[in-house]
């Protein structure tokens, strides 16, 4: 599902590229199964994202995307499968950038995920014990993570995601005569 891997260019430099969003892919979140959906990202926000490690947001970033910045550490671009990244590590003068290098190299770390927030999305089979949400429009990229676990259970949206459900469920239980509008309600609202 993600890929991301080590490697040097032409004049030595070290690099990590990978796709930490991926379309059309299920993920199983334990309390439903999500997908971003194709396109998602064409109205996106990828004004200033960070590269991080294990979405550690306390520790210095090890690469960044600054749009209209040419001196950005980070590349990034929408393409039909998601968004494919690279980034240059400065291996000599930052050790952990050193250590991320050699574990993606070696294996040890081999996924990765994103911090985000939503402006569309869908869910289907609502009344069931393991939903599906379809995110159709992101709004904001905020950073990419090359990850140990790969799965979203370690960002933010994941834990919003889960109150959403519950409370999707709770409106739609409270009067089924009006189940198909609170669907739309919810539809709206989760975007937010």
């Amino acid at each position: 599902m993600f890929d991301i891997r080590a490697d040097t260019d032409k004049e030595n430099k070290f690099y990590i590229s990978g796709r930490p969003i991926v379309y059309e892919s299920k993920t199983n979140l334990g309390f439903c199964d999500e997908v971003i959906r194709s396109g998602a990202l064409d109205d996106a926000d990828l004004s200033d994202v960070r590269f991080l490690v294990n979405h550690n947001t306390n520790m210095i970033p090890l690469a960044r995307f600054r749009k209209g910045d040419k001196n950005s550490t980070m590349q990034l671009q929408i393409d039909n499968k998601g968004l494919p990244i690279r980034l240059d590590l400065d291996v000599e003068n930052n050790t952990e950038a050193k250590a991320l290098y050699s574990a993606v190299q070696r294996g040890d770390i081999s996924g990765m995920s994103f911090m985000f927030t939503i402006d569309a999305d869908e869910w289907e089979n609502l009344d069931s014990e393991h939903p599906t949400r379809y995110i159709t429009k992101i709004g904001q990229v905020l950073e990419v993570s090359a990850v140990t676990f790969p799965a979203y259970e370690s960002t933010e949206i994941s834990a919003r995601d889960k109150r959403a459900l519950d409370e999707a469920r709770k409106a739609i239980s409270k009067n089924s005569e009006d189940a198909e509008l609170e669907k739309l309600k919810l539809k709206y609202l989760m975007g937010v």
